[in-house]
């Protein structure tokens, strides 16, 4: 009889543990500093890594910030499900509202803007991703994945790098209801 157990999986481990560190150093040095003033030698130092880690992994300074941007509103999380369209959208614009309300979040969001190029960003591929399965539970849909970008996600990105303080209560209602009107 074999007496021998099966190791358990490890969940992420050091490579983790660095993400973690890493994305951590970043929120707060943008926070404490403003995102012009954050170098890659500064997140290593507070985040207890070697600068090659930093650049291994995400190559460059832009690159980071662009991913940090992003990484708190996670494309796998749940999504809101009440059995109307208007109101999942309504509700999950009010979380991409409530997300970018943060200062940090939003100076997150505008570093990665800057940095985006001519290429799509992970922030505006990950939004079109949760349209279309918002499509996807309402087939027959008067509405596209594009026209939920154009009308409900840009509005909210656009006020969030150009007019933060316009952000209130009764954006995701409005910029939604224009949707479906």
């Amino acid at each position: 009889m074999d007496t021998k157990t099966t190791p358990s999986k490890r969940t992420g481990g050091r490579s983790a543990a660095v993400m973690h560190s890493v994305r951590t150093a970043v929120e707060e040095l943008v926070k404490e500093r403003g995102r012009e003033r954050v170098t890659v030698p500064m997140i290593a130092e507070r985040a207890g890594v070697n600068p090659t880690s930093i650049y291994r992994r995400w190559g460059d300074l832009p690159t980071l910030i662009n991913d940090i941007a992003t990484y708190r509103l996670d494309p796998e999380r749940p999504l809101p499900q009440n059995g109307d369209l208007r109101r999942d959208l309504t509700e999950w614009a009010r979380e991409i509202v409530e997300h970018y309300r943060k200062p940090v979040n939003a100076a997150l969001l505008r570093g990665g803007a800057a940095n985006a190029g001519a290429t799509e960003s992970d922030c505006l591929r990950n939004r079109r991703a949760e349209a279309t399965m918002f499509l996807d539970r309402y087939p027959g849909s008067e509405v596209s994945a594009d026209e939920i970008i154009d009308v409900v996600v840009a509005p909210i990105i656009y006020r969030v790098i150009f007019q933060p303080w316009t952000l209130d209560d009764e954006t995701a209602d409005t910029v939604v209801a224009r949707l479906f009107d």
